[in-house]
């Protein structure tokens, strides 16, 4: 596994915006005061969701604010690869699972239309605005191959749908998220084929129960 490193190029300085500080003093409340260092991963969320990305300087705020030393903070972000430690694009941030189900189902296709499109991996485009990355299981493996992007899943994909989709981003839109070929959640092509039958689900099939086992009062014994 390779390391994980800071960017070579950092920001001079790093401030909480006013809505990312409110909701990081919301998530310092959830925990005692002695442990508000635990709202550590929360508060590296928020702080990517305000820049795009983690930076030198934000982990410096992030460990006065919580009271933690710097080099505790930067061992949560590098540990957790959801953390970007580099700037990514503006437009897309573009995560292909690359594991066995969306391997056998063509990702590596997928891949190829981003090293195309886009450029080499977890390198920011030319334009700035696209970054992609080859990541490990992403948890939708009956919609293989999938991609996260930013922060929505899209699935079934194939090279061609992968294409307009990074082209529609690059125009501006948001194209849509989910299955690519209709699937509803995870039931097979073409809708579910098991336990189809409604009565199943409206209580139609149901028995009324006349009484509910254990549902009188125990009476009390009189004392001996």
């Amino acid at each position: 596994m390779s390391v994980r490193r800071l960017a070579k190029e950092q920001p001079a300085s790093f401030e909480f915006s006013k809505e990312t500080m409110e909701k990081a003093q919301w998530w310092i409340k959830k925990y005692p005061e002695s442990r508000r260092q635990s709202a550590v991963i929360p508060v590296l969320w928020l702080v990517q969701k305000q820049e795009g990305w983690v930076s030198e300087p934000s982990l410096r705020a992030i460990g006065d604010l919580l009271g933690m030393a710097y080099i505790r903070v930067l061992e949560v972000a590098t540990f957790y690869t959801m953390f970007q430690l580099t700037p990514v694009g503006t437009a897309a941030l573009i995560q292909v699972c690359g594991t066995t189900q969306c391997m056998l189902r063509g990702s590596n296709e997928l891949m190829r239309v981003c090293r195309e499109k886009i450029g080499p991996k977890d390198e920011l485009s030319a334009d700035g605005r696209f970054t992609w990355q080859e990541v490990e299981c992403i948890g939708a493996c009956s919609n293989a191959p999938v991609a996260q992007i930013n922060d929505l899943y899209y699935e079934d994909l194939t090279p061609e749908n992968m294409a307009q989709i990074i082209d529609d981003f690059a125009a501006g839109k948001t194209p849509k998220a989910g299955s690519y070929v209709g699937r509803h959640t995870s039931e097979p092509q073409g809708g579910a084929r098991v336990l189809t039958d409604p009565a199943l689900y409206d209580g139609s099939a149901a028995k009324k129960i006349k009484k509910l086992p254990n549902s009188e009062p125990v009476a009390e014994k009189a004392p001996a």
